[in-house]
């Protein structure tokens, strides 16, 4: 059997690796990654060697007018920017906003990993088995000195069962076999975050800046941009899949689909809350999808970086006093929460033609 993954909303499942932004150089609005073996190779054939080196030792960036040459003659790879403009706001940008986080890629080209698939089903089932009272054992390790290292270990093996009985053991997912490069470019991204309510449900929007503050929702031009190499909307990536049986892919996928609902309907209300209407159309469209699918088949997922904390924890909106408890003892969300802010209170999101548009990581996955 095989399965096929078609990318609704721009995604990136990394490699861990990022490009430095003395890695390439922007010509003609594409990030142009040097081949630094042959640019040295060729440098160190003359004097020119040393000034390159210590512009590396020291530029945030190469100079273009140096140095430009290369992004035409020496580039590895040419991957687009998905809009022109978005050339301005590297221009302008400096810091760890120009240090581009990169795609799986083997030597034949990129390719999705097949463990991303597994964890992101392996969650939304994990969602779909939890029950209230799961985290009360959980909320009690954390009354301690110190944070226990696998404090939810219990309730995941109750709902999902132990290491020989575990249910996703039905399920095995290899790596996709690699897509032409063309279907990447680079996307400019934005954190937005809520602000203090002007009445009751109601926030005001605002853009995040770094390393701290933020600026009015009406200006995300003078936010912080972040820029990443994500697969298109509409790329597809396909591999081998394996089964024990079709009941356990029905129960999985069922669950998984319920964890997707509850996720859209979150961001969907956080749309709601800051006034982006492309975004609340994009979630309506993926909600859209959802209700129409077989869960015997195929089902929505939420993939790869910048999902941010709701992609990653199977206890969605269930805001019980143990499940708050848990996060007020972790000092990463006890400020946030402090605030009396809805918690996540920041999403990344993705700019098309300029505009916030969407959420990153939404994709089909068929089983055919």
């Amino acid at each position: 059997m095989r399965y096929s993954v078609t990318v609704l909303t721009p995604l990136l499942v990394g490699d861990g690796q990022k490009l430095s932004p003395i890695d390439y150089m922007v010509w003609k609005d594409h990030v142009n990654v040097l081949d630094q073996r042959r640019i040295f190779k060729l440098l160190a054939k003359g004097p020119r060697l040393d000034g390159y080196l210590a512009q590396l030792r020291k530029a945030d960036k190469l100079d273009f007018a140096s140095w430009g040459g290369f992004a035409q003659n020496f580039a590895g790879r040419r991957i687009p920017f998905e809009h022109s403009t978005s050339s301005a706001y590297w221009d302008r940008a400096s810091g760890e906003s120009l240090h581009i986080p990169t795609f799986a890629c083997a030597a034949s080209g990129p390719y999705l990993p097949g463990a991303a698939i597994k964890g992101a089903l392996r969650t939304g089932m994990l969602f779909a088995s939890l029950r209230d009272g799961s985290l009360r054992s959980v909320a009690q390790r954390f009354q301690g000195e110190r944070p226990p290292r696998r404090p939810a270990e219990g309730p995941e093996e109750q709902a999902l069962g132990g290491a020989s009985s575990n249910k996703m053991r039905a399920l095995a997912v290899a790596d996709s076999q690699p897509v032409a490069t063309q279907t990447m470019k680079v996307y400019l991204l934005r954190v937005s975050t809520l602000l203090q309510a002007r009445g009751p449900g109601e926030y005001s929007l605002a853009w995040k800046q770094s390393p701290r503050g933020a600026v009015d929702g009406r200006r995300p031009e003078d936010s912080t941009p972040a820029f990443a190499e994500m697969a298109a909307p509409g790329a597809a990536f396909e591999g081998a899949w394996r089964e024990k049986g079709v009941p356990e892919r029905r129960r999985i996928f069922q669950g998984v689909n319920e964890c997707a609902a509850q996720m859209l309907s979150l961001q969907q209300q956080y749309a709601k809350w800051t006034g982006l209407e492309l975004l609340n159309r994009q979630i309506a469209d993926l909600q859209g999808r959802l209700d129409a699918l077989d869960s015997g088949s195929a089902c929505l997922l939420s993939l790869g970086w910048g999902g941010g904390l709701l992609t990653k924890t199977a206890w969605l909106g269930k805001d019980s006093e143990d499940h708050l408890q848990i996060l007020r003892s972790l000092p990463l969300y006890s400020r946030a929460l402090s605030t009396g802010l809805p918690f996540p209170k920041t999403r990344r999101i993705v700019f098309l033609e300029n505009k916030p548009a969407t959420l990153p990581g939404w994709v089909l996955l068929e089983v055919l």
